[in-house]
């Protein structure tokens, strides 16, 4: 029954204009089962000619003793509530909460389905997620990219500043790269050389797709800096020694005046 009210709303969605939220469908359907199920059950009791005004006032007793021990119940149906009403998400979103990240696949009255990136399928209860903050990833307008590359010390001033020039113009005429905010410059004096920072977005949002265009402009900047000489600057540490003729230690000039006097 479930999967056929599912293909209902489904097929309402494609048939009309009225479109019902892909958040809604599970909540739809379970409730139309429930609601089913009941106008079944009190037709066939009627049939058989049972009471049923008794049973719905005493159902009503005993609905508010089982609401009082199931309370946890209750707040998972509450928190898919919330869920329902903002909308922090729907189905098919990559959501990450500091319970799990991945892809949301189903929402129940009780809990919400999500799929890792692993393949694992994580059950979290709605009363849980509704107290959560959650970053929705699929809502993203752009995609940030943003590193630090160090080049060594004895860099020219020159070329520092052709190359940050050079990697500026790469990205604000690379077609894949957001033209709003772009920053390239000689930022720090780090413990191992120049830091030139980049900080720049994407117009994808699609992981693999962002990925290739990460790829793409690091290949190209390494070009830059292949073709003006530049040196990526590795760690590096530098050890003096003093030899004990250019530079006597205490003990040595001690015994030395002691000699001499």
């Amino acid at each position: 029954m479930a999967a056929t009210t599912s293909t209902l709303f489904n097929k309402i969605n494609e048939k009309t204009n009225f479109k019902i939220d892909e958040i809604l469908i599970p909540f739809l359907s379970r409730a139309l089962q429930i609601v089913i199920i009941a106008i079944g059950l009190t037709i066939i009791l009627k049939e058989l000619d049972y009471p049923i005004d008794g049973l719905i006032a005493g159902l009503g007793l005993g609905g508010l003793a089982f609401s009082l021990a199931a309370k946890d119940a209750l707040a998972n149906l509450f928190g898919g509530v919330i869920i329902i009403t903002e909308r922090p998400f729907t189905i098919g979103d990559w959501i990450l909460t500091p319970s799990v990240e991945g892809t949301v696949e189903d929402i129940t009255f009780r809990s919400t389905k999500i799929r890792t990136f692993a393949q694992a399928l994580v059950t979290v209860p709605n009363a849980t997620l509704a107290n959560e903050s959650i970053t929705n990833w699929s809502k993203m307008g752009k995609r940030r990219i943003t590193f630090t590359i160090t080049i060594a010390y004895d860099t020219p001033s020159q070329k520092i500043k052709k190359v940050v020039n050079e990697i500026d113009q790469l990205l604000k005429n690379h077609p894949e790269v957001h033209p709003e905010t772009i920053f390239v410059t000689c930022d720090d004096f780090s413990a191992n050389g120049l830091d030139l920072y980049l900080y720049f977005f994407t117009n994808t949002t699609d992981w693999g797709a962002y990925l290739k265009v990460k790829e793409e402009i690091n290949l190209k900047i390494l070009d830059i800096l292949d073709a003006e000489n530049v040196v990526i600057a590795l760690p590096s540490r530098k050890l003096y020694v003093e030899s004990e003729q250019e530079s006597p230690s205490p003990i040595n000039e001690t015994k030395q005046r002691a000699q001499d006097s």
